[in-house]
């Protein structure tokens, strides 16, 4: 109990495991408790979004629910990070961890590029909206073209992983549904490449203007 209370006060979030799970991690006597230390350092929605209007700069963020692939995950923030995404939102459970494989596959640009990390995106979908920041949800046939979206604006894109998909309640408090024509008939692009379509278009977008 004295554990969960010192890691609520922190907003550090415990995750229930097997026992053989603890053990993976090699740790000598763990008695039934490992944590892990982020390399990545977390920052509130709001604070962010303050200082990208205090820079007089157009809010672009992500939103990633349910990618437990630490390889999109890594992906993801290398396309972000190089296209001028202000920050990636995470929710602190659901999500791949971002360590050792994440932060390598990102060629080192979790290390970069600012990362939140929220205990509801719901709550963290309602904070974009009172900032004036509208919410795309990345869907796979449903809604206008990416290209006909207007990514000049205040935007976060919202992507769900692979196999689920976005979580209905998340769907429904988006603005708007996007998605990328597909010349195939396929069930889906990876979330990794189709981030990157999309960024490539709000950048394309944004950069004439």
């Amino acid at each position: 109990q004295q554990i969960r209370n010192s890691a609520a006060e922190r907003s550090v979030p415990i995750l229930m495991v097997p026992f053989a799970k603890l053990d993976s991690f090699h740790v000598e006597g763990h008695e039934g408790c490992v944590a892990q230390k982020a390399r990545v350092r977390y920052q509130e929605v709001q604070d962010v979004i303050s200082w990208v209007v205090d820079r007089g700069e157009t809010p672009l963020f992500l939103i990633l629910d349910g990618i437990t692939d630490v390889r999109n995950i890594g992906g993801i923030a290398r396309t972000a990070y190089c296209t001028g995404v202000h920050a990636i939102i995470i929710p602190d459970k659901g999500v791949g961890a971002l360590q050792e494989d994440a932060i390598l596959t990102s060629a080192g640009a979790l290390e970069k590029i600012t990362v939140c990390r929220v205990n509801s995106l719901l709550k963290a979908i309602d904070e974009l909206h009172l900032n004036g920041i509208q919410v795309l949800a990345s869907v796979m046939r449903s809604g206008v073209a990416i290209s006909q979206a207007d990514l000049t604006q205040p935007v976060a894109i919202l992507l769900g992983g692979e196999e689920k998909g976005i979580y209905p309640a998340l769907l429904k408090a988006a603005d708007q549904q996007v998605h990328i024509p597909m010349a195939g008939d396929f069930d889906s692009l990876n979330v990794s490449v189709a981030t990157g379509m999309m960024l490539y278009e709000a950048m394309k977008q944004r950069s004439h203007g």
